[in-house]
């Protein structure tokens, strides 16, 4: 950039003159071009500044470059110029992949063990399974709050298939209410209700039906 604090563009019969300096633009040409991007080039002018600016007129006037018969200027417009000051920032794309937390999940004279407690609780699906592994860490290991990776250790340790924990915890948010999000990104706390349903309701009784031929249906609690 000039230490005037001036860029000037010059295309054939039209020029633009940007002074960052005192946030002024002008430009010059033909009527019908200059009312065609005015307006543009106000919204521009009013959310980039310096060489940010002039970028972003490149995009702009790529359309025209047969008009203005400019071959190279597809080229020139397609730099890359980083914004001085600017306070934006980029923000890493998140990993669908959460790693597992190391917790204590092993028993000893007065902890029950998480294998020795699942295996009492005996949870059939990923919804229950999440809700067992989080009483576990809230009432066995004093926490209050339970993060997504302690979840997927607690699967480890019981040798069960890792879900996408981050799918299974909202939905059992939304659909089961045993879990609410917790303080931080990644974590949950144990609702009342899921609370009550690992204490109370796990296991669930099931029932199996035995059909022999010409005899009635007759059940027996397993």
């Amino acid at each position: 950039m000039a230490a005037t604090g001036y860029n000037i563009l010059r295309i054939p019969e039209a020029k633009f003159m940007l002074n960052s300096k005192d946030g002024t633009v002008e430009i010059e040409g033909p009527t019908t071009f200059v009312d065609k991007h005015l307006q543009k080039l106000e919204q521009i002018f009013n959310s980039e500044i310096g060489e940010t600016l002039l970028s972003r007129f490149g995009t702009i006037l790529e359309s025209d470059k047969e008009c203005f018969n400019m071959p190279a200027f597809k080229d020139r417009s397609k730099r890359s110029i980083a914004p001085t000051g600017s306070s934006k920032h980029s923000v890493p794309r998140q990993s669908s992949s959460l790693p597992p937390i190391p917790v204590d999940l092993k028993g000893n004279g007065d902890k029950l063990g998480l294998r020795q407690f699942y295996s009492q609780k005996k949870p059939a699906n990923h919804y229950e399974k999440t809700a067992v592994f989080a009483y576990y860490l809230v009432h066995h290991n004093r926490q209050s709050e339970v993060r997504y990776g302690e979840l997927l250790s607690c699967y480890e340790e019981v040798d069960e298939k890792k879900p996408s924990i981050t799918d299974i915890i909202k939905n059992t948010i939304r659909y089961k209410g045993w879990l609410e999000p917790g303080s931080d990104k990644y974590t949950a706390r144990l609702t009342i209700s899921g609370e009550n349903f690992v204490k109370f309701d796990l296991p669930q009784q099931r029932t199996k039906v035995i059909i022999q031929p010409g005899s009635s249906l007759s059940g027996s609690g397993v």
